[in-house]
């Protein structure tokens, strides 16, 4: 019997951690030569064509799809195609999407057999078993001639495979002959150490995330979350975490992240994961972690300051400030401390913070929203996600969504459309900033331009604002944007909005912005004319002696030497190199009156925090050719 488990993720890079446990568990405890398990990932950026055909090739006996709210309507328009071409394959649901959705989706697609509910690892093996005893004591009466491979045998064990399901914990299932469906009970949580390692070998994880998990389980309640659904609260021994993480680390993974709902709710097992990470550090790997930033400690703090700069990266879910928004959605939140963790490990300038806010959530209206956004911000992350509120069957939102006034898309994602505190014109207002933000703070590519946008803002959300309204009455929603494009409309934007602003300071921050990521191929409509330079900047480059000189002592002569510096640098001339925020800047910067300063980017290391390269700046006396 060959299974297939498909998984259609949202984006390339990530990967389903999901059914590579389900078939590392299955293959583990069931002892079958005969047993056929494969893997086939996907994103939603494939054809359905072109899945619906890449599915038939294969020529499944069982298909089974792991569904969330990102991929379950591709994979319901799969499953609807294929049976029709594969009509004796038997059809498996799993995930959050099927798990609490299991009825509805089997009374409306008539083609699912199978749904399983919550953990599946148990569930999935006994089902296996099941079906792999009915295909291989009845081989004989398979056609093997048949157009497909997946065969219908149910003539022939009908009554016993009704029975085995019937007895199977944790399923929702069509009964074979008459296709009623049945709901068994739930079944109950596993013991974490007896799911063996998922990842054997890591070919197939190139240019990708890795996905982990060293616990299951929330302790918090929080209603829109369906982790809070599972009170028993799960953690994988720590001996055996630290050999599974050395495996990445001996195989120099670029990125794992851990899946744990709330990784550090156990200081124990947390710190113990840190100190081996930090003391194993291969200086590539990096480590994803979700936290709840109110419980970390002094002790853990002084841990954190010790991890090289880019070895983990943190995740806060702070989702709102307003106590009694908090109180609603009972959430357990201390802000203040969040303030106080995050400034500190901001002052470390080694880890990468990332947090969330949730628009639409009970009593929270657009004003109190924007005092979340402005607080949440001004703590400075290095990314913040405006997320909107997912009302997910089976949580506790789910069932106060008629007293709460919340209406929402009837179609995955689920999405909030407005509520009793927040209209829908509010949350398009919202949709806009978000956009803006995406795109002008978490690119992480205007850093320093935001940061003297701003100080002709009180607030940094009526920037946002203002920048999403001029989109609005300039550009077709259509429009995509190259990234020197979006420098040149900030700065239209700027002389436009802003009457009486330093527009040479803004265009000095914009054009370190261009250049402090990555060499640009194309240089930015306000950039000077590099023509001129062109004489002095080869002289430059070329004349060892002249860098060695006390006056540009800065630059270094083994990086700088010959030809090689056109390779790794980028160079622009300012007439003054002054900035509103400082960043790391070699050499001398006093502005004085008739230089200008060749900017040197050096792309030959960059920052693993904000991936910025280095700079040096060099006065330049263009009129007598010396720097």
């Amino acid at each position: 019997m060959k299974i297939l488990l498909v998984a259609i993720n949202a984006k390339y890079i990530h990967s389903n951690l999901a059914v590579y446990c389900l078939k590392s568990y299955t293959e583990y405890f069931c002892k079958n030569d005969k047993m056929n398990i494969e893997i086939a990932e996907y994103t939603i950026n494939n054809e359905v064509d072109d899945i619906i055909n890449n599915i038939y090739l294969e020529k499944p006996d069982v298909l089974a799809f792991s569904c969330y709210i990102w991929n379950i309507e591709y994979i319901c328009k799969v499953l609807t195609e294929i049976k029709k071409i594969l009509p004796n394959v038997r059809i498996w649901l799993g995930g959050p999407e099927a798990s609490y959705n299991g009825n509805k989706l089997m009374e409306k697609h008539s083609e699912i057999d199978v749904i399983i509910k919550g953990e599946g690892e148990e569930t999935f093996k006994e089902l296996t078993e099941l079906f792999e005893e009915a295909y291989g004591s009845n081989s004989e009466n398979i056609n093997e001639d048949s157009e497909s491979v997946a065969v219908d045998i149910s003539e022939y064990i009908a009554a016993d495979i009704n029975m085995g399901l019937y007895n199977i914990k944790g399923i929702d299932y069509r009964t074979i002959g008459d296709g009623r469906i049945r709901s068994n009970a739930m079944r109950n949580p596993i013991n974490m150490d007896d799911i063996p390692f998922p990842y054997r070998e890591l070919s197939d994880f190139e240019n990708r995330i890795i996905y982990y998990e060293s616990s299951r389980g929330c302790p918090f309640s929080c209603s829109y979350c369906l982790s809070s659904i599972e009170k028993k609260l799960r953690f994988r021994s720590i001996e055996l975490v630290k050999r599974e993480l050395q495996f990445f680390l001996d195989n120099k993974v670029p990125q794992v992240k851990f899946i744990d709902r709330t990784f550090n709710c156990k200081k124990s097992h947390a710190m113990d994961i840190w100190k081996y990470i930090l003391e194993h550090d291969n200086g590539i790997t990096n480590f994803h972690f979700e936290i709840a930033a109110d419980l970390i400690d002094e002790e853990e703090l002084v841990l954190l300051q010790k991890m090289r700069p880019g070895l983990i990266q943190l995740e806060i879910g702070v989702q709102s400030v307003n106590e009694d928004t908090i109180e609603e959605i009972k959430r357990k939140m201390d802000i203040d401390k969040v303030k106080s963790v995050v400034d500190r490990i901001n002052s470390f300038g080694n880890i990468h913070q990332h947090l969330d806010l949730i628009a639409g959530l009970p009593k929270e209206n657009l004003n109190d929203f924007i005092h979340s956004f402005n607080t949440v911000y001004n703590f400075k992350p290095q990314e913040l996600q405006l997320g909107f509120l997912k009302v997910l069957s089976g949580s506790y939102m789910h069932e106060q969504k008629e007293n709460y006034g919340i209406a929402y898309r009837e179609f995955p994602p689920y999405e909030v459309l407005y509520t009793n505190w927040m209209s829908y014109e509010d949350i398009l207002l919202l949709k806009s900033v978000e956009e803006m933000v995406e795109c002008y703070f978490n690119s992480a590519q205007f850093t320093l331009s935001l940061a003297s946008l701003q100080n002709y803002y009180e607030e940094p959300f009526k920037m946002f604002e203002e920048l999403g309204n001029y989109y609005k009455e300039h550009f077709s929603s259509e429009i995509k944007h190259s990234r020197i494009a979006r420098y040149n409309i900030l700065l239209d934007f700027y002389k436009e909005r802003i009457i009486e602003g330093d527009i040479e300071t803004f265009i000095n921050c914009l054009t370190f912005d261009v250049y402090l990521r990555e060499n640009a191929k194309k240089r930015p409509d306000y950039s000077m004319d590099m023509g001129i330079y062109k004489d002095l900047i080869k002289t430059y480059a070329k004349q060892e002696n002249l860098m060695r000189s006390e006056h540009i002592e800065v630059i270094d002569s083994s990086v700088y030497g010959k030809m090689e510096w056109q390779l790794i640098s980028d160079v622009e001339f300012l007439s003054e190199c002054k900035l509103i925020e400082p960043i790391a800047i070699e050499g001398t910067v006093d502005n004085d009156e008739g230089y200008k300063y060749l900017v040197i980017f050096d792309y030959s290391y960059k920052n693993p925090l904000t991936h910025q390269c280095k700079v040096k700046v060099v006065k330049v006396n263009y009129d007598k050719k010396e720097c």
